[in-house]
Parts: C-alpha cells; sequence; structure tokens
C-alpha cells in the first residue's frame, strides 16, 4: 500500500470509527461504564465477548491501576497446528522431562513476526483489521509447506526457515508493520533477521546432546497449517516471575492476597528480600491487587501463561491433504498426543542412563522448624519464670534434649515442631514404600537435621542399622544467621546420650572451628563444593546405595551444582531460589559412572504440601461479643 493511499484509508477508517462505537464498546458504556475503562477491559480480554469484558471489570474492582492509562504489548506470531505441532508438543514436555525446563518453555512453538509493541486501547480493532487484509493479500502467495533445517549449538536449538519461505513471511510482517504504524498510530518493528522456530534455549551445554536426539524425531516436512496469531500481554510485568495458585488462601491480614486455584501471580524477584520466609509479594493477574501470599501454595508458571490471543488468521492451502500415516502422532482417547517416534527416543536415553546408573545423592532440607512456627521468641513462650520447660502448644516438641551449655542456646539451634518430626518419619515411610536404599546419612550439625535425619531413618525401619555423620560442613551460609555468630551445637555425646544414633568414629572434613561467622558467598560456595567432594570420596562407588544429605534450604543448590559441574548462580539469584525451597524440599543425583558424570533426575518421593493451622483461642471466639 503506497503512503499516500495508506494516510487516505487512516482518514476514511478513522471518521467512519468515530461515528459507529463497536458493539462490545456500546454495550459496556450502556451499562455506565466509563469509555476508557470499558476499552481497558477489552483490550484486556481479546475483545471477544461482552461476558467477558463485564467480568474483568467486575475482578478488577478494586484494582489500584485501572484508571492508569498503561496500554497492553502485542506480539505477531506464526504458529504451527496439525500433526506438526502435536510433535513439538511433544518435544516440549520430554525435553522438560529429561533436561528441566529451559528459556524455550516459556512458550509455545511459534516463529516471531513482529515482537512486543504498544498499541492504544481505542486502537486495538485497527490491528485485527489490518491483520485481515494483509492476510488476504499474502493468502496466494503463502508457500503450502515451509522449509524448516534443525541448528544447534551449545545454548540454542532450532528451526531455521529456508531463505524463499523466509523472504514471504518477512515481507508479510513488513506489511503488517507498515499499515498498523500508520493506521493504529504506533510504532511495529517487524522481524528481519533469521526466522526461526526455538525448540531450546539457554540450556545447559551438556543436555545438547539429550536435546538432539530428541528434536531429531520431529519431522519438520510434517501436515501443518500455520495461523498468524496477535497476542497481548500486560507491559508492567514483562521481567516479573509468574506463578500459578494451587489451592485457595483466604487472606488473615489486610495485606494479604486473596487467590484462587489456578490464579496467576506476578512476583517481582527483586522485591522479596523483606518478605518473610515461606512468603512472596505479589500481583495477581485476575484482580489486579497485590499482597502477601504464602510460596507453598503456587507453583511456577509459564511467561505466556497470561497471554491473551486476540485475533488468528489461518493461512488455508490446498496441497496439504490431512490423513494419518504411520510416522504421525496418534491421538489418544483423552486427547494426549502419542508420537511412537518419540517415545522410542525416550526410552532409549531412559534404558541408557538406567544402564549406567551407580550411586545417588539426596539432597534434602530439615522439617518444619519451631521458630518457623512460633517466631524467634518461641523459647520465651514455653519456660517457666525458674527456667524450665514446658509445652506450650502442641506443635511444640513434648522436651527438649539435654544440654550442657543451658536449655537458652536452643534459641540460636532451634528443634523441630511436632509437624517437622510428623513431615520427616512420613518421608522416610515414603522412601520404604519406594523401595530406596540409604546406604549413608550425613547431616548438618544443627539439630533440626539431626533430628530430620533420625526420624526419616526411623520410617526407612534403618535407625538401628544406619548411623548419621554429622559434618559441619554442611551448615548454612553463615552470613544468615541471626546471631552473626556459629550457633553452640550439642556434641556428639550429647546427641548420643539424647537417644540420637550418631556416628561417633566419623570426624568431619570440616572441624566446627573452620566455619567462619559472616562469610562471603564465596567462601560458602567453596565450602560446599569441598565438602560434597569429600562426602563423595568417602562412599564407595559399589552398589546402588543412596547417600542421603540432610541440611538446609541452601544445601540443594550449593551442593548439587557442583556434582552436575555447574558454576555456582549469582548471590542474588541464589537467595531468591533458596527462599522458594520448603521443609523436606529435596533434589536427587545419581552417578553415570562410565560417562564420569552426574545426572539430577525426579526424586524416588513426591513432595509434602500442607496448608497453615493458626492458633484457636475458644473463648475469644465463642463467648465473648
Amino acid at each position: 500500500m503506497a503512503v499516500a493511499e495508506t494516510q487516505l484509508y487512516a482518514k476514511v477508517s478513522n471518521k467512519h470509527r468515530r461515528k459507529s462505537l463497536s458493539a462490545l464498546l456500546e454495550s459496556l458504556l450502556a451499562k455506565g461504564f466509563p469509555a476508557h475503562i470499558a476499552q481497558k477491559a477489552l483490550a484486556a480480554t481479546g475483545q471477544k465477548t461482552i461476558d467477558d469484558a463485564a467480568k474483568w471489570l467486575h475482578s478488577h474492582c478494586n484494582d489500584p491501576s485501572l484508571e492508569d492509562p498503561i496500554p497492553q504489548e502485542y506480539a505477531l506470531y506464526l504458529c504451527p497446528t496439525g500433526h506438526l505441532h502435536n510433535h513439538l508438543q511433544e518435544f516440549w514436555k520430554e525435553s522438560k522431562l529429561q533436561c528441566g525446563k529451559n528459556r524455550a518453555h516459556e512458550i509455545f512453538p511459534h516463529i516471531t513476526l513482529c515482537d512486543f509493541f504498544t498499541c492504544e486501547d481505542q486502537k486495538v480493532e485497527i490491528l485485527y483489521d489490518t491483520l485481515k487484509r494483509v492476510g488476504d493479500r499474502f493468502s496466494q502467495c503463502f508457500p503450502p509447506s515451509i522449509s524448516l533445517s534443525l541448528h544447534s549449538s551449545t545454548s540454542y536449538l532450532g528451526f531455521f526457515l529456508g531463505d524463499s519461505h523466509a523472504n514471504i513471511l518477512k515481507e508479510f510482517a513488513q506489511a503488517f508493520s507498515s499499515e498498523a504504524s500508520a493506521l493504529a498510530d504506533c510504532h511495529v518493528k517487524p522481524c528481519l533477521k533469521q526466522l526461526h522456530l526455538t525448540l531450546a534455549h539457554k540450556f545447559y551445554p551438556h543436555h545438547q546432546k539429550t536435546l538432539e536426539q530428541l528434536a531429531k524425531c520431529i519431522n519438520p516436512g510434517d501436515t501443518c497449517q500455520w495461523v498468524a496469531a496477535l497476542y497481548s500481554r500486560d507491559m508492567r510485568f514483562v521481567h516479573y516471575q509468574t506463578l500459578r495458585a494451587l489451592f485457595q488462601y483466604k487472606p488473615q491480614n489486610i495485606d494479604e492476597l486473596m487467590i484462587n486455584a489456578g490464579d496467576f501471580i506476578y512476583v517481582d524477584p527483586t522485591q522479596q528480600s523483606d518478605v518473610s520466609e515461606g512468603w512472596v509479594i505479589g500481583t495477581s493477574h485476575r484482580t489486579g491487587c497485590r499482597g502477601f501470599l504464602p510460596e507453598n501454595y503456587t507453583e511456577r508458571a509459564n511467561e505466556s501463561d497470561t497471554w491473551v490471543k486476540h485475533r488468528e488468521y489461518v493461512f488455508v492451502t490446498t496441497s496439504r491433504i490431512f490423513t494419518q500415516t504411520e510416522n504421525e502422532p496418534n491421538e489418544k482417547p483423552n486427547g494426549e498426543v502419542h508420537n511412537p517416534c518419540m517415545s522410542r527416543s525416550v526410552e532409549n536415553v531412559l534404558s541408557l542412563q538406567n544402564a549406567n546408573l551407580r550411586r545417588g545423592v539426596l539432597v534434602m532440607r530439615h522439617g518444619e522448624r519451631v521458630d518457623q512456627v512460633f517466631g524467634k521468641s518461641w523459647l520465651q513462650q514455653c519456660l517457666t519464670a525458674d527456667g524450665k520447660y514446658y509445652r506450650a502448644d502442641l506443635n511444640f516438641p513434648s522436651t527438649l534434649p539435654k544440654r550442657k551449655d543451658g536449655v537458652k542456646q536452643f534459641e540460636y539451634d532451634p528443634p523441630l515442631s511436632c509437624c517437622g518430626i510428623f513431615q520427616s518419619r512420613l518421608i522416610g515411610e515414603a522412601l520404604l514404600d519406594q523401595e530406596v536404599t540409604v546406604s549413608y546419612v550425613y547431616s548438618s550439625p544443627a539439630l533440626r537435621c539431626i533430628q530430620t535425619a533420625q526420624h526419616i531413618l526411623q520410617g526407612l525401619k534403618l535407625d538401628q542399622k544406619v548411623k548419621i555423620r554429622v559434618e559441619p560442613g554442611l551448615f548454612e551460609w553463615t552470613k544468615w544467621e541471626s546471631s552473626r555468630a556459629i550457633p553452640n551445637f550439642m556434641t556428639v555425646t550429647e546427641l548420643a546420650e539424647a537417644s540420637y544414633k550418631i556416628d561417633r568414629i566419623y570426624r568431619g572434613n570440616f572441624p566446627l572451628s573452620s566455619l567462619v561467622p559472616s562469610e562471603n558467598y564465596e567462601e560458602y560456595v567453596s565450602r560446599s563444593s569441598a565438602v560434597i567432594k569429600e562426602i563423595i570420596t568417602a562412599c564407595p562407588s559399589k552398589g546402588k546405595g543412596v547417600i542421603l544429605i540432610v541440611g538446609h534450604g541452601s544445601s540443594l543448590m550449593s551442593f548439587t551444582r557442583p556434582l552436575l559441574g555447574l558454576p555456582a548462580r549469582d548471590s542474588s539469584d541464589f537467595a531468591q531460589a533458596v527462599r522458594k525451597i520448603p521443609s523436606l524440599g529435596m533434589c536427587f543425583c545419581e552417578e553415570l559412572k562410565e560417562e564420569n558424570k552426574w545426572h539430577m533426575v525426579n526424586p524416588p518421593v513426591k513432595t509434602l504440601t500442607h496448608g497453615a493451622n493458626a492458633a484457636f483461642n475458644w473463648r475469644n471466639c465463642i463467648v465473648e461479643d
């Protein structure tokens, strides 16, 4: 479209729109909503139905940003459908299972035509008209199939488009960009570099071979119908993490957030440092409200889960006939796609791994500690005037073990709560059910860790066979100690006299005297790397026994990443990740001895999730008005 013609169309189109508002907008205006609020609701819901927009408005009635003139961001993607899409989805699933989540899993399979741009709410319909008009113009020259070739590097895996087909798509993107920019008064930038369909991005280099093996089972020539789709996202939360609520949570305090199961919550990682352990502060996608919520009520969601599809243009070609062949996936009755080629590949990868498995290392955080429930002043709540311990709540331990330096030292070395004891024993029983053979047990010198290890062994029915090796080097990052000093831990003799099954012969690799108060991050990383190597060396590699390490939230990363050959995370990222590890959180590494490396796999038991149970005063609730 020539520039003069585009400008003329813009004038005619805008004049027509001023005379005739869309039926959806008219319906919302008739209900009494202001025009800018109604347009915001329509843009946020994809301008699909009046019910969607009205529901959004009702949910956002307390949204403090409702009046803010912040537009949505839009992007134009070319998305595959049909059998190729099914194979790509199978690859997404299996690559995540085998190699963990990488950057590509955040978004569905697509080719970017125009990257994200902003458009005012009242002009979004112009984008729809432009997509339809440009799509019609290119439909005759759109290729019946798109040439895709696999490209791989140490951090990227994906399909590159052939030049001739890529040029057609670039012309389509350029046409949409030019017309949308002129008509909707927004800056749309087409993608003119190498067009690609990403399969994996920012993964660990040692996963490249497995990802390539899975990708080779995708036939890029599979039947496919391509769709140009316009998506939007909330530009305020682009760099936030997206969480999905697993359970409903009703606020107990005014600064807490109401969430329903399935809600999405935006969380800014940079704002979590001052939040209490086990909590996060975030903004609800459904309501726009902000507040605190329990982190164990959520799980990580994908970036694109909150995106809204507005309109799509289907490129219909006649040279493809959608019939199922022996090389294409079968669809199961429940809608799941089964790809025989992909499944065989996954089975081969698994069988190769299982053939080489040797030792396993199970790293686990301790159970619920008493001060986690009752606060740092928990000890003051259950000491009599003469300093004797009594049980002020059923979740306090029934007794405290004897120690020579006095009961007040428990303030800095707290025990498990009764729920923490139950949690630990439950995990042990679950390991027993899965027939996990624990050959060695190492524990941090913190009492809560030793108690966790003891009750896990009881659940495993191994407390009379396997003894706990107390390793001071397993203690958490000392910078996080509130007292700014190393706690006075119970001695091995005191622990044994309190009936804990301690290995009295074992001498730790790092004596208590070597722990430095307020150590820096590099010192902690170095200590952790050294101690895990010493533990692996000390445990014979014959057989398939599991080495159980009971430590702290920080242990899950600081002891497994050196095993996997991965560098330490940045200290700020490390701190944010540790905050998300719940009581008895665990991860599992298995040794591939023939390849001289370790590999992380799913833990042998499921996670343990439960809700909070607040203190109850019957008199205040039932009797008093």
